[in-house]
């Protein structure tokens, strides 16, 4: 018996050295954990201040858009009333010189009419004279002298002959350029107009978008207040998991650090209990001992001595299993209710039917927790899957939100940069055609007056050139339309005189001068032919002047029309994008935020499953030398003999 209490103690050294170096690669496994862990959580801590911080600077600059945002409403509202106002002012102004220019016009075609037909005398009884003439007052375009005359002939100062003419053809070229102010006027309002509609337009899809931009943002305002408290809540709670993991970790090192004590202590008692073995082995074992306990012991006593330490090793051979099942086993409740079936063992007090009877349902326990961890590893492989096969779904989805952010604000700063050419085009080119108007004005000014004073020249050539004519060449001379003579007869009233003296002496007969009158007529000619050619040349010069800006204006208006267009078009196109963009930085928030909720999830899932995956097949074997060493225990407890033990007892 002493020598199998020195194999005993031999094994139980061993299993203890066995056990030892198990609880060391605990202690720095779960040190390794506790200390990542620590990092971890400190981690945390370092990244969620800084969160917190850009999370309230974004909120603030968030607060600071809205207000902005509200501001430029305003002003888009303010712009749209003051855009209406000054379209009725000039809608007001409009009417009235439309209906102005119209009355105008209408009194210009009586006049020319009445003078196309003879009936001058009848039109200047009527009430269109006195606006024809003041229009004429008012119209400083025609020259002086046309004024004077149309003046003169209105007032029925002067006398006018219907067949020459010349008032018809003056009021004529008024009516004609009357004509065109008035078709101007038509189509600067039409202008206007769509000036006025595009602005209304640009203004309410602008209104809109910052309407839309506000509410997205004070929604964005409210999440973020969210997330700040949830952040300063995780903060606390990492905090004072911090707290936790440190002490822990403490306490793991000074109860690892107590094991190696207490178990160097062990093989120092187990050491002596060896020798004290050995040595009491070697005593019993002597000659002289045994030829004494022959002499001194009964075969009865030996056969007793023998049915106790049958029954003793056989709760001790147990109690051996159920201590290696307990060693390893962490400190949970199995090796708590291992430590029950041990101490019913060592009271010796409860029968081998009732222990058994625990060991069986320690066994079913165990069955159960196995059972539990199988279905609880498969629940964390399916969900490991599940969410990270969505959390890269939405990773594509924010990277594919990013590119289209970028794209539409690359888009909209082109379309900004459009705008802005177009505009300065548009200012340009009213600027040009303003300039290409005072310029088309002066040139008309300068033909008219050079077809005025080259028309007075020729006339007063030919009258010179006719005069000469009458006394030098009366052939040639043309008499001046003769004048009405008035009712009344002139009275000739004869006077008596003296008769006058007698004529002083005379020159000699005078003789006409001809051939000297031949050259100054012949040069006559020559500056009414060149008179002629220039006004000619300066009519010609004037018409091609006015085709060239007739059809530059046309084009210019032309293009203008275009450009505002287009102009109205990218603006457009701008909020649209610039609606897009405001929707796709929403979509990205929130894919943010469901991606965020996601990892949270994962890491939940990590915190949740990963030690269970981790130790899944060691607690699996653990079960199952448990369960073995349990059922090697039930067999050696119920092959127990009852009836020996009573006797022995006894």
């Amino acid at each position: 018996m002493l020598q199998a209490m020195q194999t005993k103690v031999a094994e139980e050294g061993t299993k203890a050295d066995e056990l030892f170096h198990k609880y060391q690669c605990y202690c720095k496994n779960s040190g390794g954990d506790l200390a990542a862990s620590v990092e971890a959580a400190e981690t945390k801590l370092g990244e969620l201040g800084p969160a917190i911080e850009a999370a309230a600077e974004k909120k603030a600059q968030l607060d600071q858009d809205i207000v902005s945002h509200q501001t430029d409403r305003e002003a888009a509202k303010t712009a749209m009333a003051e855009a209406t106002a000054l379209r009725e002012n000039e809608k007001a102004a409009f009417d009235k010189a439309l209906a102005e220019s119209q009355t105008n016009l209408d009194a210009m075609k009586k006049a020319i009419a009445a003078l196309e037909k003879g009936m001058g005398g009848s039109f200047l009884q009527s009430g269109s004279s006195k606006v024809v003439q003041a229009v004429v007052s008012k119209n400083q375009d025609i020259l002086e002298a046309d004024r004077d005359t149309v003046l003169s002939f209105l007032s029925g100062d002067s006398e006018y002959a219907p067949m020459s003419g010349e008032i018809t053809g003056i009021l004529k070229t008024m009516q004609d350029e009357m004509t065109k102010d008035h078709d101007d006027a038509i189509a600067a309002e039409e202008v206007a107009v769509k000036s006025y509609e595009a602005l209304m337009s640009a203004k309410k899809k602008e209104e809109a978008a910052l309407s839309k931009s506000i509410e997205e943002k004070m929604t964005r305002v409210g999440e973020l207040g969210v997330e700040i408290a949830e952040m300063k809540n995780d903060l606390g709670d990492t905090a004072d998991l911090l707290a936790d993991d440190k002490a822990f970790l403490a306490d793991l090192k000074k109860n690892c650090d107590s094991k190696a004590g207490v178990h160097e202590e062990e093989q120092k008692m187990r050491a002596e209990e060896t020798v004290a073995l050995a040595d009491t082995i070697k005593v019993l074992n002597d000659d002289d001992a045994l030829d004494l306990f022959k002499t001194t012991l009964p075969g009865a006593g030996a056969s007793l001595l023998q049915v106790q330490r049958t029954s003793a090793s056989m709760r001790v051979q147990a109690q051996a299993m159920l201590a290696e099942a307990r060693s390893r086993l962490p400190h949970n409740q199995s090796r708590v209710r291992l430590d029950f079936i041990s101490l019913a063992l060592h009271g010796k007090k409860v029968g081998f039917e009732k222990v058994i009877a625990l060991i069986d349902e320690l066994k079913a326990t165990l069955k159960v927790e196995q059972s539990d961890d199988d279905n609880k590893k498969q629940y964390c492989t399916e969900q490991f899957d599940a969410s990270e096969d969505k959390q890269k779904s939405l990773q594509r989805s924010l990277s594919d939100l990013e590119t289209a952010i970028a794209e539409t604000k690359e888009g909209i700063q082109t379309v900004t940069d459009e705008i802005a050419a177009l505009t300065a085009g548009i200012i340009a080119l009213d600027k040009s055609v303003a300039e290409a108007t005072e310029q088309r004005k002066a040139e008309n000014v300068e033909y008219k007056a050079l077809m005025a004073d080259n028309g007075v020249a020729k006339e007063l050539i030919l009258f010179a050139k006719n005069r000469m004519n009458k006394f030098y060449n009366p052939k040639l001379y043309t008499a001046p339309p003769k004048k009405e003579l008035s009712n009344e007869a002139p009275s000739f009233v004869q006077l008596q005189k003296e008769a006058p003296p007698p004529p002083p002496e005379t020159a000699a007969a005078y003789m006409k001068k001809s051939g000297e009158s031949g050259g100054c007529i012949a040069m006559m000619d020559l500056l009414v032919k060149d008179l002629e050619k220039e006004m000619t040349v300066a009519e010609a010069e004037e018409k091609n002047a006015q085709e060239d800006y007739e059809a530059t204006m046309s084009d210019s208006a032309t293009k203008r029309a275009a450009d505002s267009k287009s102009l109205t078009d990218r603006e457009a196109a701008k909020a649209e994008m610039q609606s897009a963009l405001e929707a796709s930085v929403g979509e990205k928030k929130a894919t943010t935020k469901e991606l965020m909720a996601t990892d949270q999830y994962i890491a939940a899932l990590h915190a949740e499953c990963d030690w269970l995956v981790q130790y899944y097949d060691v607690r699996k074997q653990a079960r199952a030398d448990e369960t073995d060493s349990l059922e090697k225990a039930k067999a050696v407890l119920s092959g127990a003999d009852y009836s020996l033990l009573q006797r022995g007892s006894s």
